[in-house]
This record gives C-alpha cells, sequence and structure tokens, in this order.
C-alpha cells in the first residue's frame, strides 16, 4: 500500500529511512527522482566534456589522473542508474538518449535558468577551453560536488544516501586533485590563465547551487532528502573555494 505524504513527512522527521521497494507518495518518488536524474545527467556530461581535455595535460602522469576522473564519473552515474531501475529507467537506453558531450556556446551565461533536454546542472553546458581552465572549472565544481553529496550522505531514502557515502569519497579525491594539479600549473605557468578562467567559472558555478526561492528546494527539505537552503550551501562554497583561491595566490570573484 502506497503510503500518503503526511505518513512519509512523519516518520522523515522522526530521523527515519525510507527502504528500497517501499510504495512511495507520488511527491516524494518525484523528487526524489529528479535528485538522481540531475546527479547522474551532471556525472555523464561532466565526464564527457573532460574526456575531451584528458590529452591537453602537460605530462603523462596529469593525463593518468585526468582518465582516471573520467573513468570515476561514468561509475558514479552507472551507480545511480542502478538505482533509477527501480523507477522504471532502462540504463543502457538513458545513456543513448542524449549528446553528453555536446555544449552550448561559451559567451552564454545561463544563470539559473533551465533549458530543455537533458537534467544536467547548467555548468556542464559551456565548453571547456584547454588544460587550465578545465583544472578550475574542476576544482571549483569538485569542491561544490562535495558539500552536496554531504548532504545526501544523510538523505531519507536508505539506498541513495548508503550508495553516497561512496561516491562522496570519490568526488572528494577530485577535488584534491584538482586544487594539486592546479597549484603545479600556476607554479609553472603562473596566475594570469588561471585568474581568468576563474573569473569565467566562479559565477557558473556558483549558480549550480539554485535559487534562493526554490520550490523544489523548499520540497527536498520537507521530505528529508536534503537539509539545507540553497543559499546557505552557496555560502559554505563560496567559503571553501575562497580561502582555496588565496592560499593559491588567486582572487576570489565578488557575487551580485
Amino acid at each position: 500500500m502506497t503510503m500518503d505524504d503526511k505518513t512519509l513527512i512523519e516518520r522523515v522527521a522522526k530521523g527515519e529511512r525510507i527502504e528500497r521497494g517501499e510504495e512511495l507518495p507520488a511527491g516524494y518518488r518525484s523528487e526524489l527522482m529528479r535528485l538522481m536524474v540531475v546527479f547522474t545527467d551532471s556525472e555523464l556530461a561532466g565526464a564527457a566534456g573532460f574526456a575531451e581535455q584528458i590529452n591537453q595535460g602537460p605530462g603523462l602522469r596529469e593525463r593518468q589522473v585526468a582518465a582516471q576522473i573520467v573513468a570515476d564519473k561514468f561509475d558514479h552515474a552507472e551507480k545511480v542508474l542502478d538505482l533509477l531501475q527501480d523507477f522504471g529507467v532502462d540504463p543502457s537506453l538513458y545513456v543513448a538518449s542524449h549528446c553528453w558531450s555536446a555544449r552550448l556556446s561559451r559567451a552564454l551565461d545561463l544563470g539559473n535558468r533551465r533549458i530543455g533536454g537533458d537534467k544536467r546542472l547548467n555548468v556542464f553546458h559551456y565548453p571547456l577551453e584547454g588544460w587550465t581552465d578545465s583544472l578550475v572549472m574542476n576544482t571549483l565544481m569538485g569542491s561544490a560536488s562535495n558539500i552536496q553529496l554531504k548532504e545526501l550522505r544523510q538523505c531519507s531514502y536508505a539506498p541513495l544516501a548508503e550508495l553516497m557515502q561512496q561516491i562522496a569519497q570519490g568526488e572528494a579525491r577530485h577535488a584534491e586533485l584538482g586544487e594539486r594539479g592546479l597549484a603545479a600549473t600556476i607554479e609553472r605557468d603562473g596566475t594570469s590563465a588561471a585568474q581568468a578562467a576563474v573569473e569565467y567559472w566562479y559565477p557558473r558555478v556558483a549558480a549550480s547551487f539554485g535559487r534562493a526561492d526554490s520550490e523544489h528546494n523548499d520540497r527536498f527539505r520537507r521530505y528529508g532528502l536534503l537539509k539545507h537552503t540553497n543559499e546557505y550551501r552557496l555560502a559554505q562554497w563560496q567559503g571553501q573555494v575562497d580561502d582555496m583561491l588565496t592560499r593559491l595566490g588567486l582572487s576570489p570573484v565578488e557575487q551580485p
């Protein structure tokens, strides 16, 4: 028997987790699927875009690391697609349904505006331009992912929470590798190209946290899928990346 919203919300408020196989209310099911689809699409699009930059690495070690990050992202997408099978998703058809390497004009600034097609975060609609640009984007976005995955490890849907415990470790490692690679690039080439990339990517990664008045975020929190507002997570990210950029000799970008 399908539980109603009131019963589910009461269970979540008491700290209970929803287990695989339970009949879910339509609202909870919809928001849970939205979270998983956005994550999956972003991993697939992020991996496809970064794959094109592997051979831009200055040495074999850098190319090996980049290839491993791409492989990890495809693996993370596959794991969440396995969960989505419970919701009627065919992984093979899903992966073939979009061109994950497709990008829009770099001159665009989509902000929080949603566009048609897959559900990737807007930051993955912009093309990468070379090795330093890729490092900056992946370092900034890696920090954002860490903050968002930290919450998903505590989400009310037990199978997703357990899976995110594993995935979060890999994403945290990606952020560390990105910062390390960026530091090496700055030491070798100076800060000019890196700072230009920060100016471009900082506001676009910031926009990935969503609108302050997001109705979806309200529902995520009501269902226990997330705990904090978009504004709270954005502030966390800004504090972390501003410190990181300062350590690297780069300047954070003032947000309106």
